[in-house]
């Protein structure tokens, strides 16, 4: 089990989170000028990372808000965990 901690509540066992995907995915400036082919790659296609990954978390059974974590996706450690207005600790991605 993953120990996550949310920004707002403290360190909380996984089961009270849902997975969000990955983080800092910007949002299309024009979303009715892609094509189906863009439109596709923007809802469905991830990084895939083995190593450092920023994710997206919501605290379901707590405050129900939205977070992102920066997790090592072949240990699971958590490295740490930021607001959404918050820039990620030691990089962009």
């Amino acid at each position: 089990m993953l120990l996550i901690t949310c920004p707002w509540c403290g360190p909380r066992d996984e089961t009270e989170y849902h997975y969000g995907g990955q983080a800092h995915v910007p949002y299309p400036e024009n979303p009715a000028g892609l094509t189906d082919e863009e439109w596709a790659a923007y809802v469905f296609y991830r990084d895939n990372p083995k190593g450092e990954f920023a994710e997206r978390w919501m605290h379901g059974t707590g405050c129900r808000r939205w977070f992102n974590v920066l997790r090592d996706t072949a240990t699971h450690e958590v490295l740490a965990s930021y607001r959404p207005d918050e820039p990620r600790p030691g990089g962009t991605r």
